[in-house]
């Protein structure tokens, strides 16, 4: 009997040649395009991406010779997704949505319609590679990096379990993206030049302040200009009576009163803002540009500072609570008062930097050998050895 596999086509070339590679291996191939989005009043052009994607996917399906369907989680992707996107942004932290649908959507929602369609296997066209090994006879997954280090989406991932990584394939793995090109145009796939979609998992090009408009009312706030010699920068750093008041020291960000610097400029909200940001803040004068170091939400204020060296982006620690930790590799888990040292990234594409990782009672403290830029609260910490993704958590 053929393996079976669902192959989320997303009408791009990755997911294309990934169903073109498992057709090739044997197995029994089955397209799936997944609706995610209804509201085409929040997308930046008149034309409707998920219908010319829907399209792309149904012509590669044609011209692969397997079935294809579209199904729609519009009703799934708006509970888990975006509501959650809207409280994340209320509060004033910055979600990651891309990372929540892979976990909510894509591996679960998408995988269970795959499983009730007999498929032995789903999968994708994300650049990253699974790995198996054996440990007290049992077998373990691996979450491994992409072969192409500019691709690489293992960081997307990093929220999947051992059940899911047991039923998914990745089949563009092992190649770089120009040799994916190669093989859609070799195959005369209708996606070997399509360029690369950018904006939320599956909605399109979406823009964000207009989709965060819909919920969060915007309210004019303060633009708060900090020096870089803001005097708590300087301060000496106090004796510790324990390690974790240490750990909770390293990773506790600035506050900052709006008398600490002045005012440059009004924004719309300061919800539509997230730390490390420098567009959309409309301030002209400054001799480098700004950049937000912090956000108040509850007094709608936005701090910022000048350059990308400023010191009130940088710190070397964040937090993770108790129970928003996740380990990938479960048998990896280090407990109370237990370190691990990694290799950290706080976002998408940003180079692996050394850290340990601390056990607390409470939660896990990830402390970086060199200063990061732009910790942001709701955003995802992934830790690596080497090329494999052993866990992540939620910046606290």
């Amino acid at each position: 009997m053929k393996k079976r596999v669902v192959v989320g086509l997303s009408g791009g070339v990755d997911s294309s040649v990934a169903a073109y590679l498992l057709k090739e291996q044997g197995y029994d191939v089955i397209g799936l395009f997944m609706k995610n989005w209804h509201d085409d009043s929040v997308t930046i052009s008149d034309e409707c991406p998920w219908l010319e994607d829907s399209n792309d996917a149904m012509l590669v399906a044609e011209k692969l010779g397997i079935p294809f369907q579209t199904v729609d989680l519009s009703e799934e992707y708006k509970e888990r997704i975006v509501d959650y996107m809207f409280r994340e942004y209320q509060m004033g932290r910055t979600p990651n949505p891309d990372v929540l649908c892979n976990r909510e959507i894509k591996f679960d929602v998408f995988m269970k319609i795959a499983l009730g369609l007999g498929a032995d296997f789903v999968a994708t066209g994300h650049y990253c590679r699974k790995g198996t090994i054996e440990k007290n006879g049992k077998k373990i997954y691996q979450l491994l990096a992409g072969k192409d280090p500019n691709k690489d989406q293992s960081y997307f991932l990093c929220q999947l379990s051992q059940e899911q990584l047991s039923k998914i394939l990745f089949p563009i793995g092992e190649l770089l993206k120009p040799e994916v090109r190669k093989i859609a145009s070799e195959q005369n796939l209708i996606t070997a030049e399509k360029r690369d979609s950018q904006g939320l998992c599956f909605i399109g090009k979406v823009r964000l302040p207009e989709f965060l408009q819909q919920q969060l009312a915007p309210k004019d706030g303060a633009i708060v200009e900090i020096p870089s010699d803001f005097a708590n920068y300087g301060e000496t750093i106090p004796d510790f009576n324990s390690k974790e008041e240490e750990l909770q020291y390293l990773s506790t960000k600035h506050t900052y009163a709006i008398t600490d610097g002045k005012q440059v400029g009004v924004h719309p909200g300061a919800h539509y803002f997230t730390n490390g940001q420098r567009k959309g803040l409309a301030v002209g004068g400054t001799k480098e540009p700004l950049f937000v170091i912090a956000t108040d939400v509850e007094k709608n204020v936005i701090y910022t500072g000048q350059g990308k060296d400023h010191p009130g982006l940088y710190r070397r620690g964040l937090y993770v609570k108790k129970e928003e930790i996740h380990w990938i590799r479960e048998d990896l888990e280090i407990s109370e008062d237990e370190t691990l040292e990694v290799m950290a990234r706080i976002r998408y594409r940003q180079p692996l930097e050394k850290a340990t990782l601390y056990r607390t009672v409470s939660g896990l403290y990830v402390i970086f050998d060199n200063p990061q830029s732009a910790i942001t609260e709701g955003q995802f910490v992934a830790w690596y050895d080497g090329p494999e993704l052993l866990g992540s958590g939620v910046i606290s």
